[in-house]
């Protein structure tokens, strides 16, 4: 893995890394899928209810620096059209 300087990683939480997000002037941060935390959550014996609160407490709601991850959460959109433009 590239030097990601400051960044901090959630222990136990690799396979939820979405990615690396780069931002101008500040250093980048990992960026972990929400979905999938909380998948991980519930497959530790979380109902989603349970997991979620879990998560927007303790893992989204932990500011640790500037280093802290973000979490994306995914939406359907529709694919992109350049015809339309």
């Amino acid at each position: 893995m590239e030097d990601l300087g400051e960044a901090l990683i959630m222990d136990g939480f690799d396979d939820c890394i979405a990615g690396v997000v780069e931002r101008i002037g500040q250093p980048p941060i990992i960026c972990y899928d929400r979905d999938k935390v909380l998948d991980k959550l519930m497959g530790q014996d979380m109902d989603y209810e349970e997991a979620v609160e879990y998560f927007e407490y303790n893992q989204q709601g932990a500011w640790m620096g500037e280093g802290t991850p973000c979490f994306i959460r995914q939406i359907e959109t529709e694919p992109f059209d350049p015809s339309l433009n």
